[in-house]
């Protein structure tokens, strides 16, 4: 009887569909390993996600509304979550790599800024060459955890987090450098939009932002008047139709049409309004001082950030440490840096 892992390796390649990604077909990692006796490559990959410090983050990390105070709202880490159980719903049902497709989902935003995506503008804007949070994620996992060694994942799992962001672009690309080589990574992309137009919407209802009855009538009629039917309404779908066309993921077309309105819906009255968006500008404001604070003060900078010495330049190091950083942190920061202290008097 062979190990563990090489039976894991033969029941996939009997029971997983031809269009599935075999983990013992994997194009391999950066850098050359001894395999695991009880794990495929890409279960090893889930659990170095699941067990970094990266992904402990999230959970202090916005997803829509900064810091807030109810229980219910999702932060990055819950976001990050459902991802995962929507894409192996849809993986599971197509047949495909579920460790796969977990693996990228749950590393898909683990280079995410503090702020969300106020954080990732401001970064963007003032980084030199720019910031993109899919390619912060790819970097994270191939250098900055461990203490500068990666996480050293398979070449399938790291092409799907680096491929999966799509911001107001095609939900799923015609061009074949933005999909992802494998059906897995493809459907995380999916599965992505299909989370936070679906709980984005259910935080803007219960925050007040938004009522159930401002939705378009479209969305209420092809995807259903609850958060569950709305998921469920799309999830079916991508399945019903990827089955259709023979392992090339596709959406029904009214779904699609539905899903694109419900996102631009969301822009415009959720993540565009005024009263979300003067928050995300006070959350700007912070990023990019302490940005230019700590690429003025070396000191204070290797002090902060435990390390001796510029690796890729001092403007490549600051960025990695802000983007890094949880909300609760960047403000604490801010207000230890900025913002005076009461004078004590005996």
């Amino acid at each position: 009887m062979g190990c563990i892992r090489e039976i894991l390796e033969e029941r996939e390649r009997k029971t997983l569909s031809p269009h599935a990604t075999l983990s013992s077909q994997s194009r391999g990692r950066l850098r050359a390993e001894v395999e695991c006796p009880l794990r495929t490559a890409f279960q090893r990959d889930r659990d170095r996600i699941i067990h970094s410090k990266a992904f402990r983050r999230l959970k202090h990390k916005t997803q829509v509304f900064l810091s807030p105070t109810g229980d219910h709202y999702r932060t990055r880490l819950t976001h990050t979550l459902e991802v995962a159980q929507i894409a192996r719903t849809i993986a599971r049902a197509l047949f495909l790599n579920e460790d796969l497709t977990e693996a990228i989902a749950l590393g898909h935003d683990l280079g995410h800024t503090p702020f969300g995506h106020a954080g990732e503008e401001v970064l963007n804007e003032i980084v030199p060459g720019g910031f993109s949070h899919s390619e912060q994620s790819l970097r994270v996992v191939d250098i900055l955890e461990k203490n500068g060694r990666g996480l050293n994942l398979t070449y399938e799992v790291r092409d799907g987090i680096v491929k999966h962001s799509k911001g107001r672009g095609e939900i799923i690309p015609t061009l074949p450098e933005n999909k992802a080589i494998t059906l897995e990574g493809q459907i995380v992309r999916v599965s992505d939009i299909i989370a936070y137009v679906s709980h984005d919407l259910e935080d803007a209802i219960r925050a007040g932002i938004i009522k159930e009855g401002d939705i378009p009538d479209i969305c209420h009629k092809v995807l259903g008047h609850s958060h569950a039917r709305r998921i469920n309404s799309m999830v079916s779908s991508v399945v019903t139709e990827t089955q259709n066309k023979d392992g090339t993921l596709s959406i029904g077309d009214d779904v699609l049409e539905a899903m694109l309105h419900l996102r631009n819906f969301l822009f415009e009255r959720v993540y565009f309004n005024p009263v979300v968006k003067q928050d995300f500008e006070k959350a700007k404001r912070v990023i990019a001082d302490l940005y230019h604070k700590l690429l003025e003060d070396k000191s204070l900078f290797f002090k902060l950030s435990g390390q001796r010495k510029f690796k890729e330049g001092k403007e490549r190091a600051v960025c990695d440490f802000i983007a890094g950083m949880t909300d609760r942190y960047a403000l604490d920061l801010y207000k230890r840096i900025f913002l005076p202290k009461p004078w004590i008097i005996f």
